[in-house]
């Protein structure tokens, strides 16, 4: 135990050695915005107790917002005149992203508190650590480093490098190392999927309508739950991880070994030996996944951050300045 302990403590600090390389460091905000962070942390803490699906609109944004553009809260721009159709409109997130609220909130204190010191890019970073904190229990607890710039451009068209639910193993392999993540950091961070909801119309046709390898028990309890063919106007949303739909823990993992998950792309990691072994060892109850997701976390945060050249920060985090 000692010595896994210390690889990963090797691993991390790797991690944050190699964020400091894109200009991101740890207590970045100590001497501009001491408070930042807390700040961040209290609109959290409020919209999770609220709702705790926040918290998992939360995670899904830093994904979504780093895998497009890179790091740098492009996901939250609205639709203008000149650019009626950004990412928050593309499939991905239009009807689906949630908790933008939640980042509005700690924007406007935080610019109460420090006006123009932080940017939304951060603000989407800790409030992710954050809710992951607090989503599990405080058994995820891990530094973000802060230092990222807010970008200038948002296109619908660019948020098809996201992973649809319904990707095989390959493509889902090959998206993440265009962003030089690597399979197992894909397991690791698919473990995020125990917490938050989806709409049927992500699964039904791929996994009850044309027949999956899906435990027979979970998708007759989804076909009463779902429409057959859902759409605009009759799409319910259920939850990701029926067990324990609101803690951020490895029961995804035990769920994908028992057949029990919702999306193509989660049952594809039981279909090569590799990605198999790597559930099998994140299902076991040693918190060695839950170590890796925080180290992962962190390494996503860290994809693509803008420099002055091309970023800024927002006062707004639906506009540019």
């Amino acid at each position: 135990m000692a010595t896994a302990f210390r690889l990963w403590l090797l691993v991390s600090c790797g991690l944050l050695l190699a964020v400091a390389c894109h200009g991101l460091q740890v207590g970045f905000y100590q001497k501009t915005c001491p408070k930042a962070e807390a700040i961040v942390r209290a609109e959290v803490q409020k919209a999770v107790r609220r709702d705790p699906g926040l918290g998992a609109g939360l995670l899904r944004m830093l994904f979504h917002d780093c895998f497009v553009e890179g790091c740098d809260a492009s996901i939250l721009l609205d639709p203008t005149q000149s650019n009626p159709r950004p990412e928050k409109k593309g499939p991905p997130n239009d009807a689906s992203q949630r908790s933008y609220e939640v980042i509005d909130a700690a924007k406007r204190a935080l610019e109460k508190a420090c006006p123009g010191a932080v940017s939304c890019a951060d603000v989407v970073a800790f409030a992710a650590r954050d809710a992951s904190d607090l989503l599990s229990g405080s058994r995820i607890r891990f530094s973000m480093p802060g230092g990222r710039l807010d970008g200038r451009r948002s296109q619908e068209s660019q948020t098809g490098v996201l992973p649809p639910p319904f990707a095989g193993l390959g493509t889902l392999v090959n998206r993440f190392a265009a962003k030089d993540m690597t399979v197992e950091d894909l397991v690791v961070l698919s473990g995020a999927h125990s917490v938050g909801r989806s709409h049927c119309s992500s699964f039904v046709f791929e996994r009850l309508t044309s027949g999956s390898d899906m435990d027979s028990t979970l998708a007759n309890q989804l076909k009463r739950q779902c429409p057959a063919n859902p759409g605009v106007g009759n799409d319910p949303v259920v939850a990701e991880d029926a067990v324990t739909p609101n803690v951020l823990d490895n029961q995804y993992y035990k769920n994908l070994l028992d057949r029990k998950v919702l999306f193509t792309s989660d049952a594809t990691l039981m279909s090569s030996a590799q990605t198999a072994k790597m559930v099998s060892e994140f299902a076991k109850p040693d918190r060695t996944w839950e170590k890796k997701f925080a180290a992962a976390m962190v390494k996503l945060a860290s994809i693509g951050v803008k420099t002055a050249r091309d970023g800024e920060i927002r006062r707004n985090c639906r506009v540019v300045n």
